[in-house]
């Protein structure tokens, strides 16, 4: 039993030293002239999807949940705000060349459609990125019309 007791000793010590390793969770200033809904002038109804299922990962306007506040559950979350703004990243939406800007929108459309984005797991915790199927449509559509019209 003191054996156990000691594990769990020193399991909370750890627990309670890794909160002292820093996450940086600052984000960027944006650039309204080339973020991504401004720059395209994007619809009310698709901004609003857009802001409430991407952006938390895939822009410089990530907002923090609290769990993102707590080692290591905040390491995972800011791998993944990283990952996704290495993939996409809206808010630097006009520094990307042409061909860049199709494969993100053609990936996104894609990712989108098929409900491999927003991450389920991420759908758990914010409730405004769970989209409906008719939303999924309209935002994917929305991509493909760029993709069609050459407006990106």
């Amino acid at each position: 039993m003191k054996t156990a007791k000691k594990i769990v000793f020193w399991t909370l010590v750890a627990f309670a030293m890794i909160q002292f390793i820093p996450i940086d969770r600052v984000n960027k200033p944006v650039d309204h002239a080339v973020n991504f809904v401004e720059a395209k002038n994007t619809p009310e109804k698709i901004r609003g999807l857009i802001k409430g299922a991407c952006y938390d990962c895939h822009s410089n306007e990530t907002v923090y949940p609290k769990y993102a506040f707590i080692a290591p559950i905040s390491w995972s979350v800011k791998s993944h705000v990283n990952d996704g703004r290495e993939r996409l990243n809206f808010s630097i939406w006009g520094t990307y060349n042409k061909e860049l800007k199709e494969n993100m929108l053609s990936r996104a459309a894609e990712t989108v459609q098929n409900k491999m984005m927003p991450l389920p797991g991420y759908i758990v915790y914010h409730k405004e990125a769970n989209l409906s199927e008719a939303e999924r449509k309209l935002l994917s559509n929305y991509f493909e019309e760029m993709l069609k019209n050459k407006s990106y």
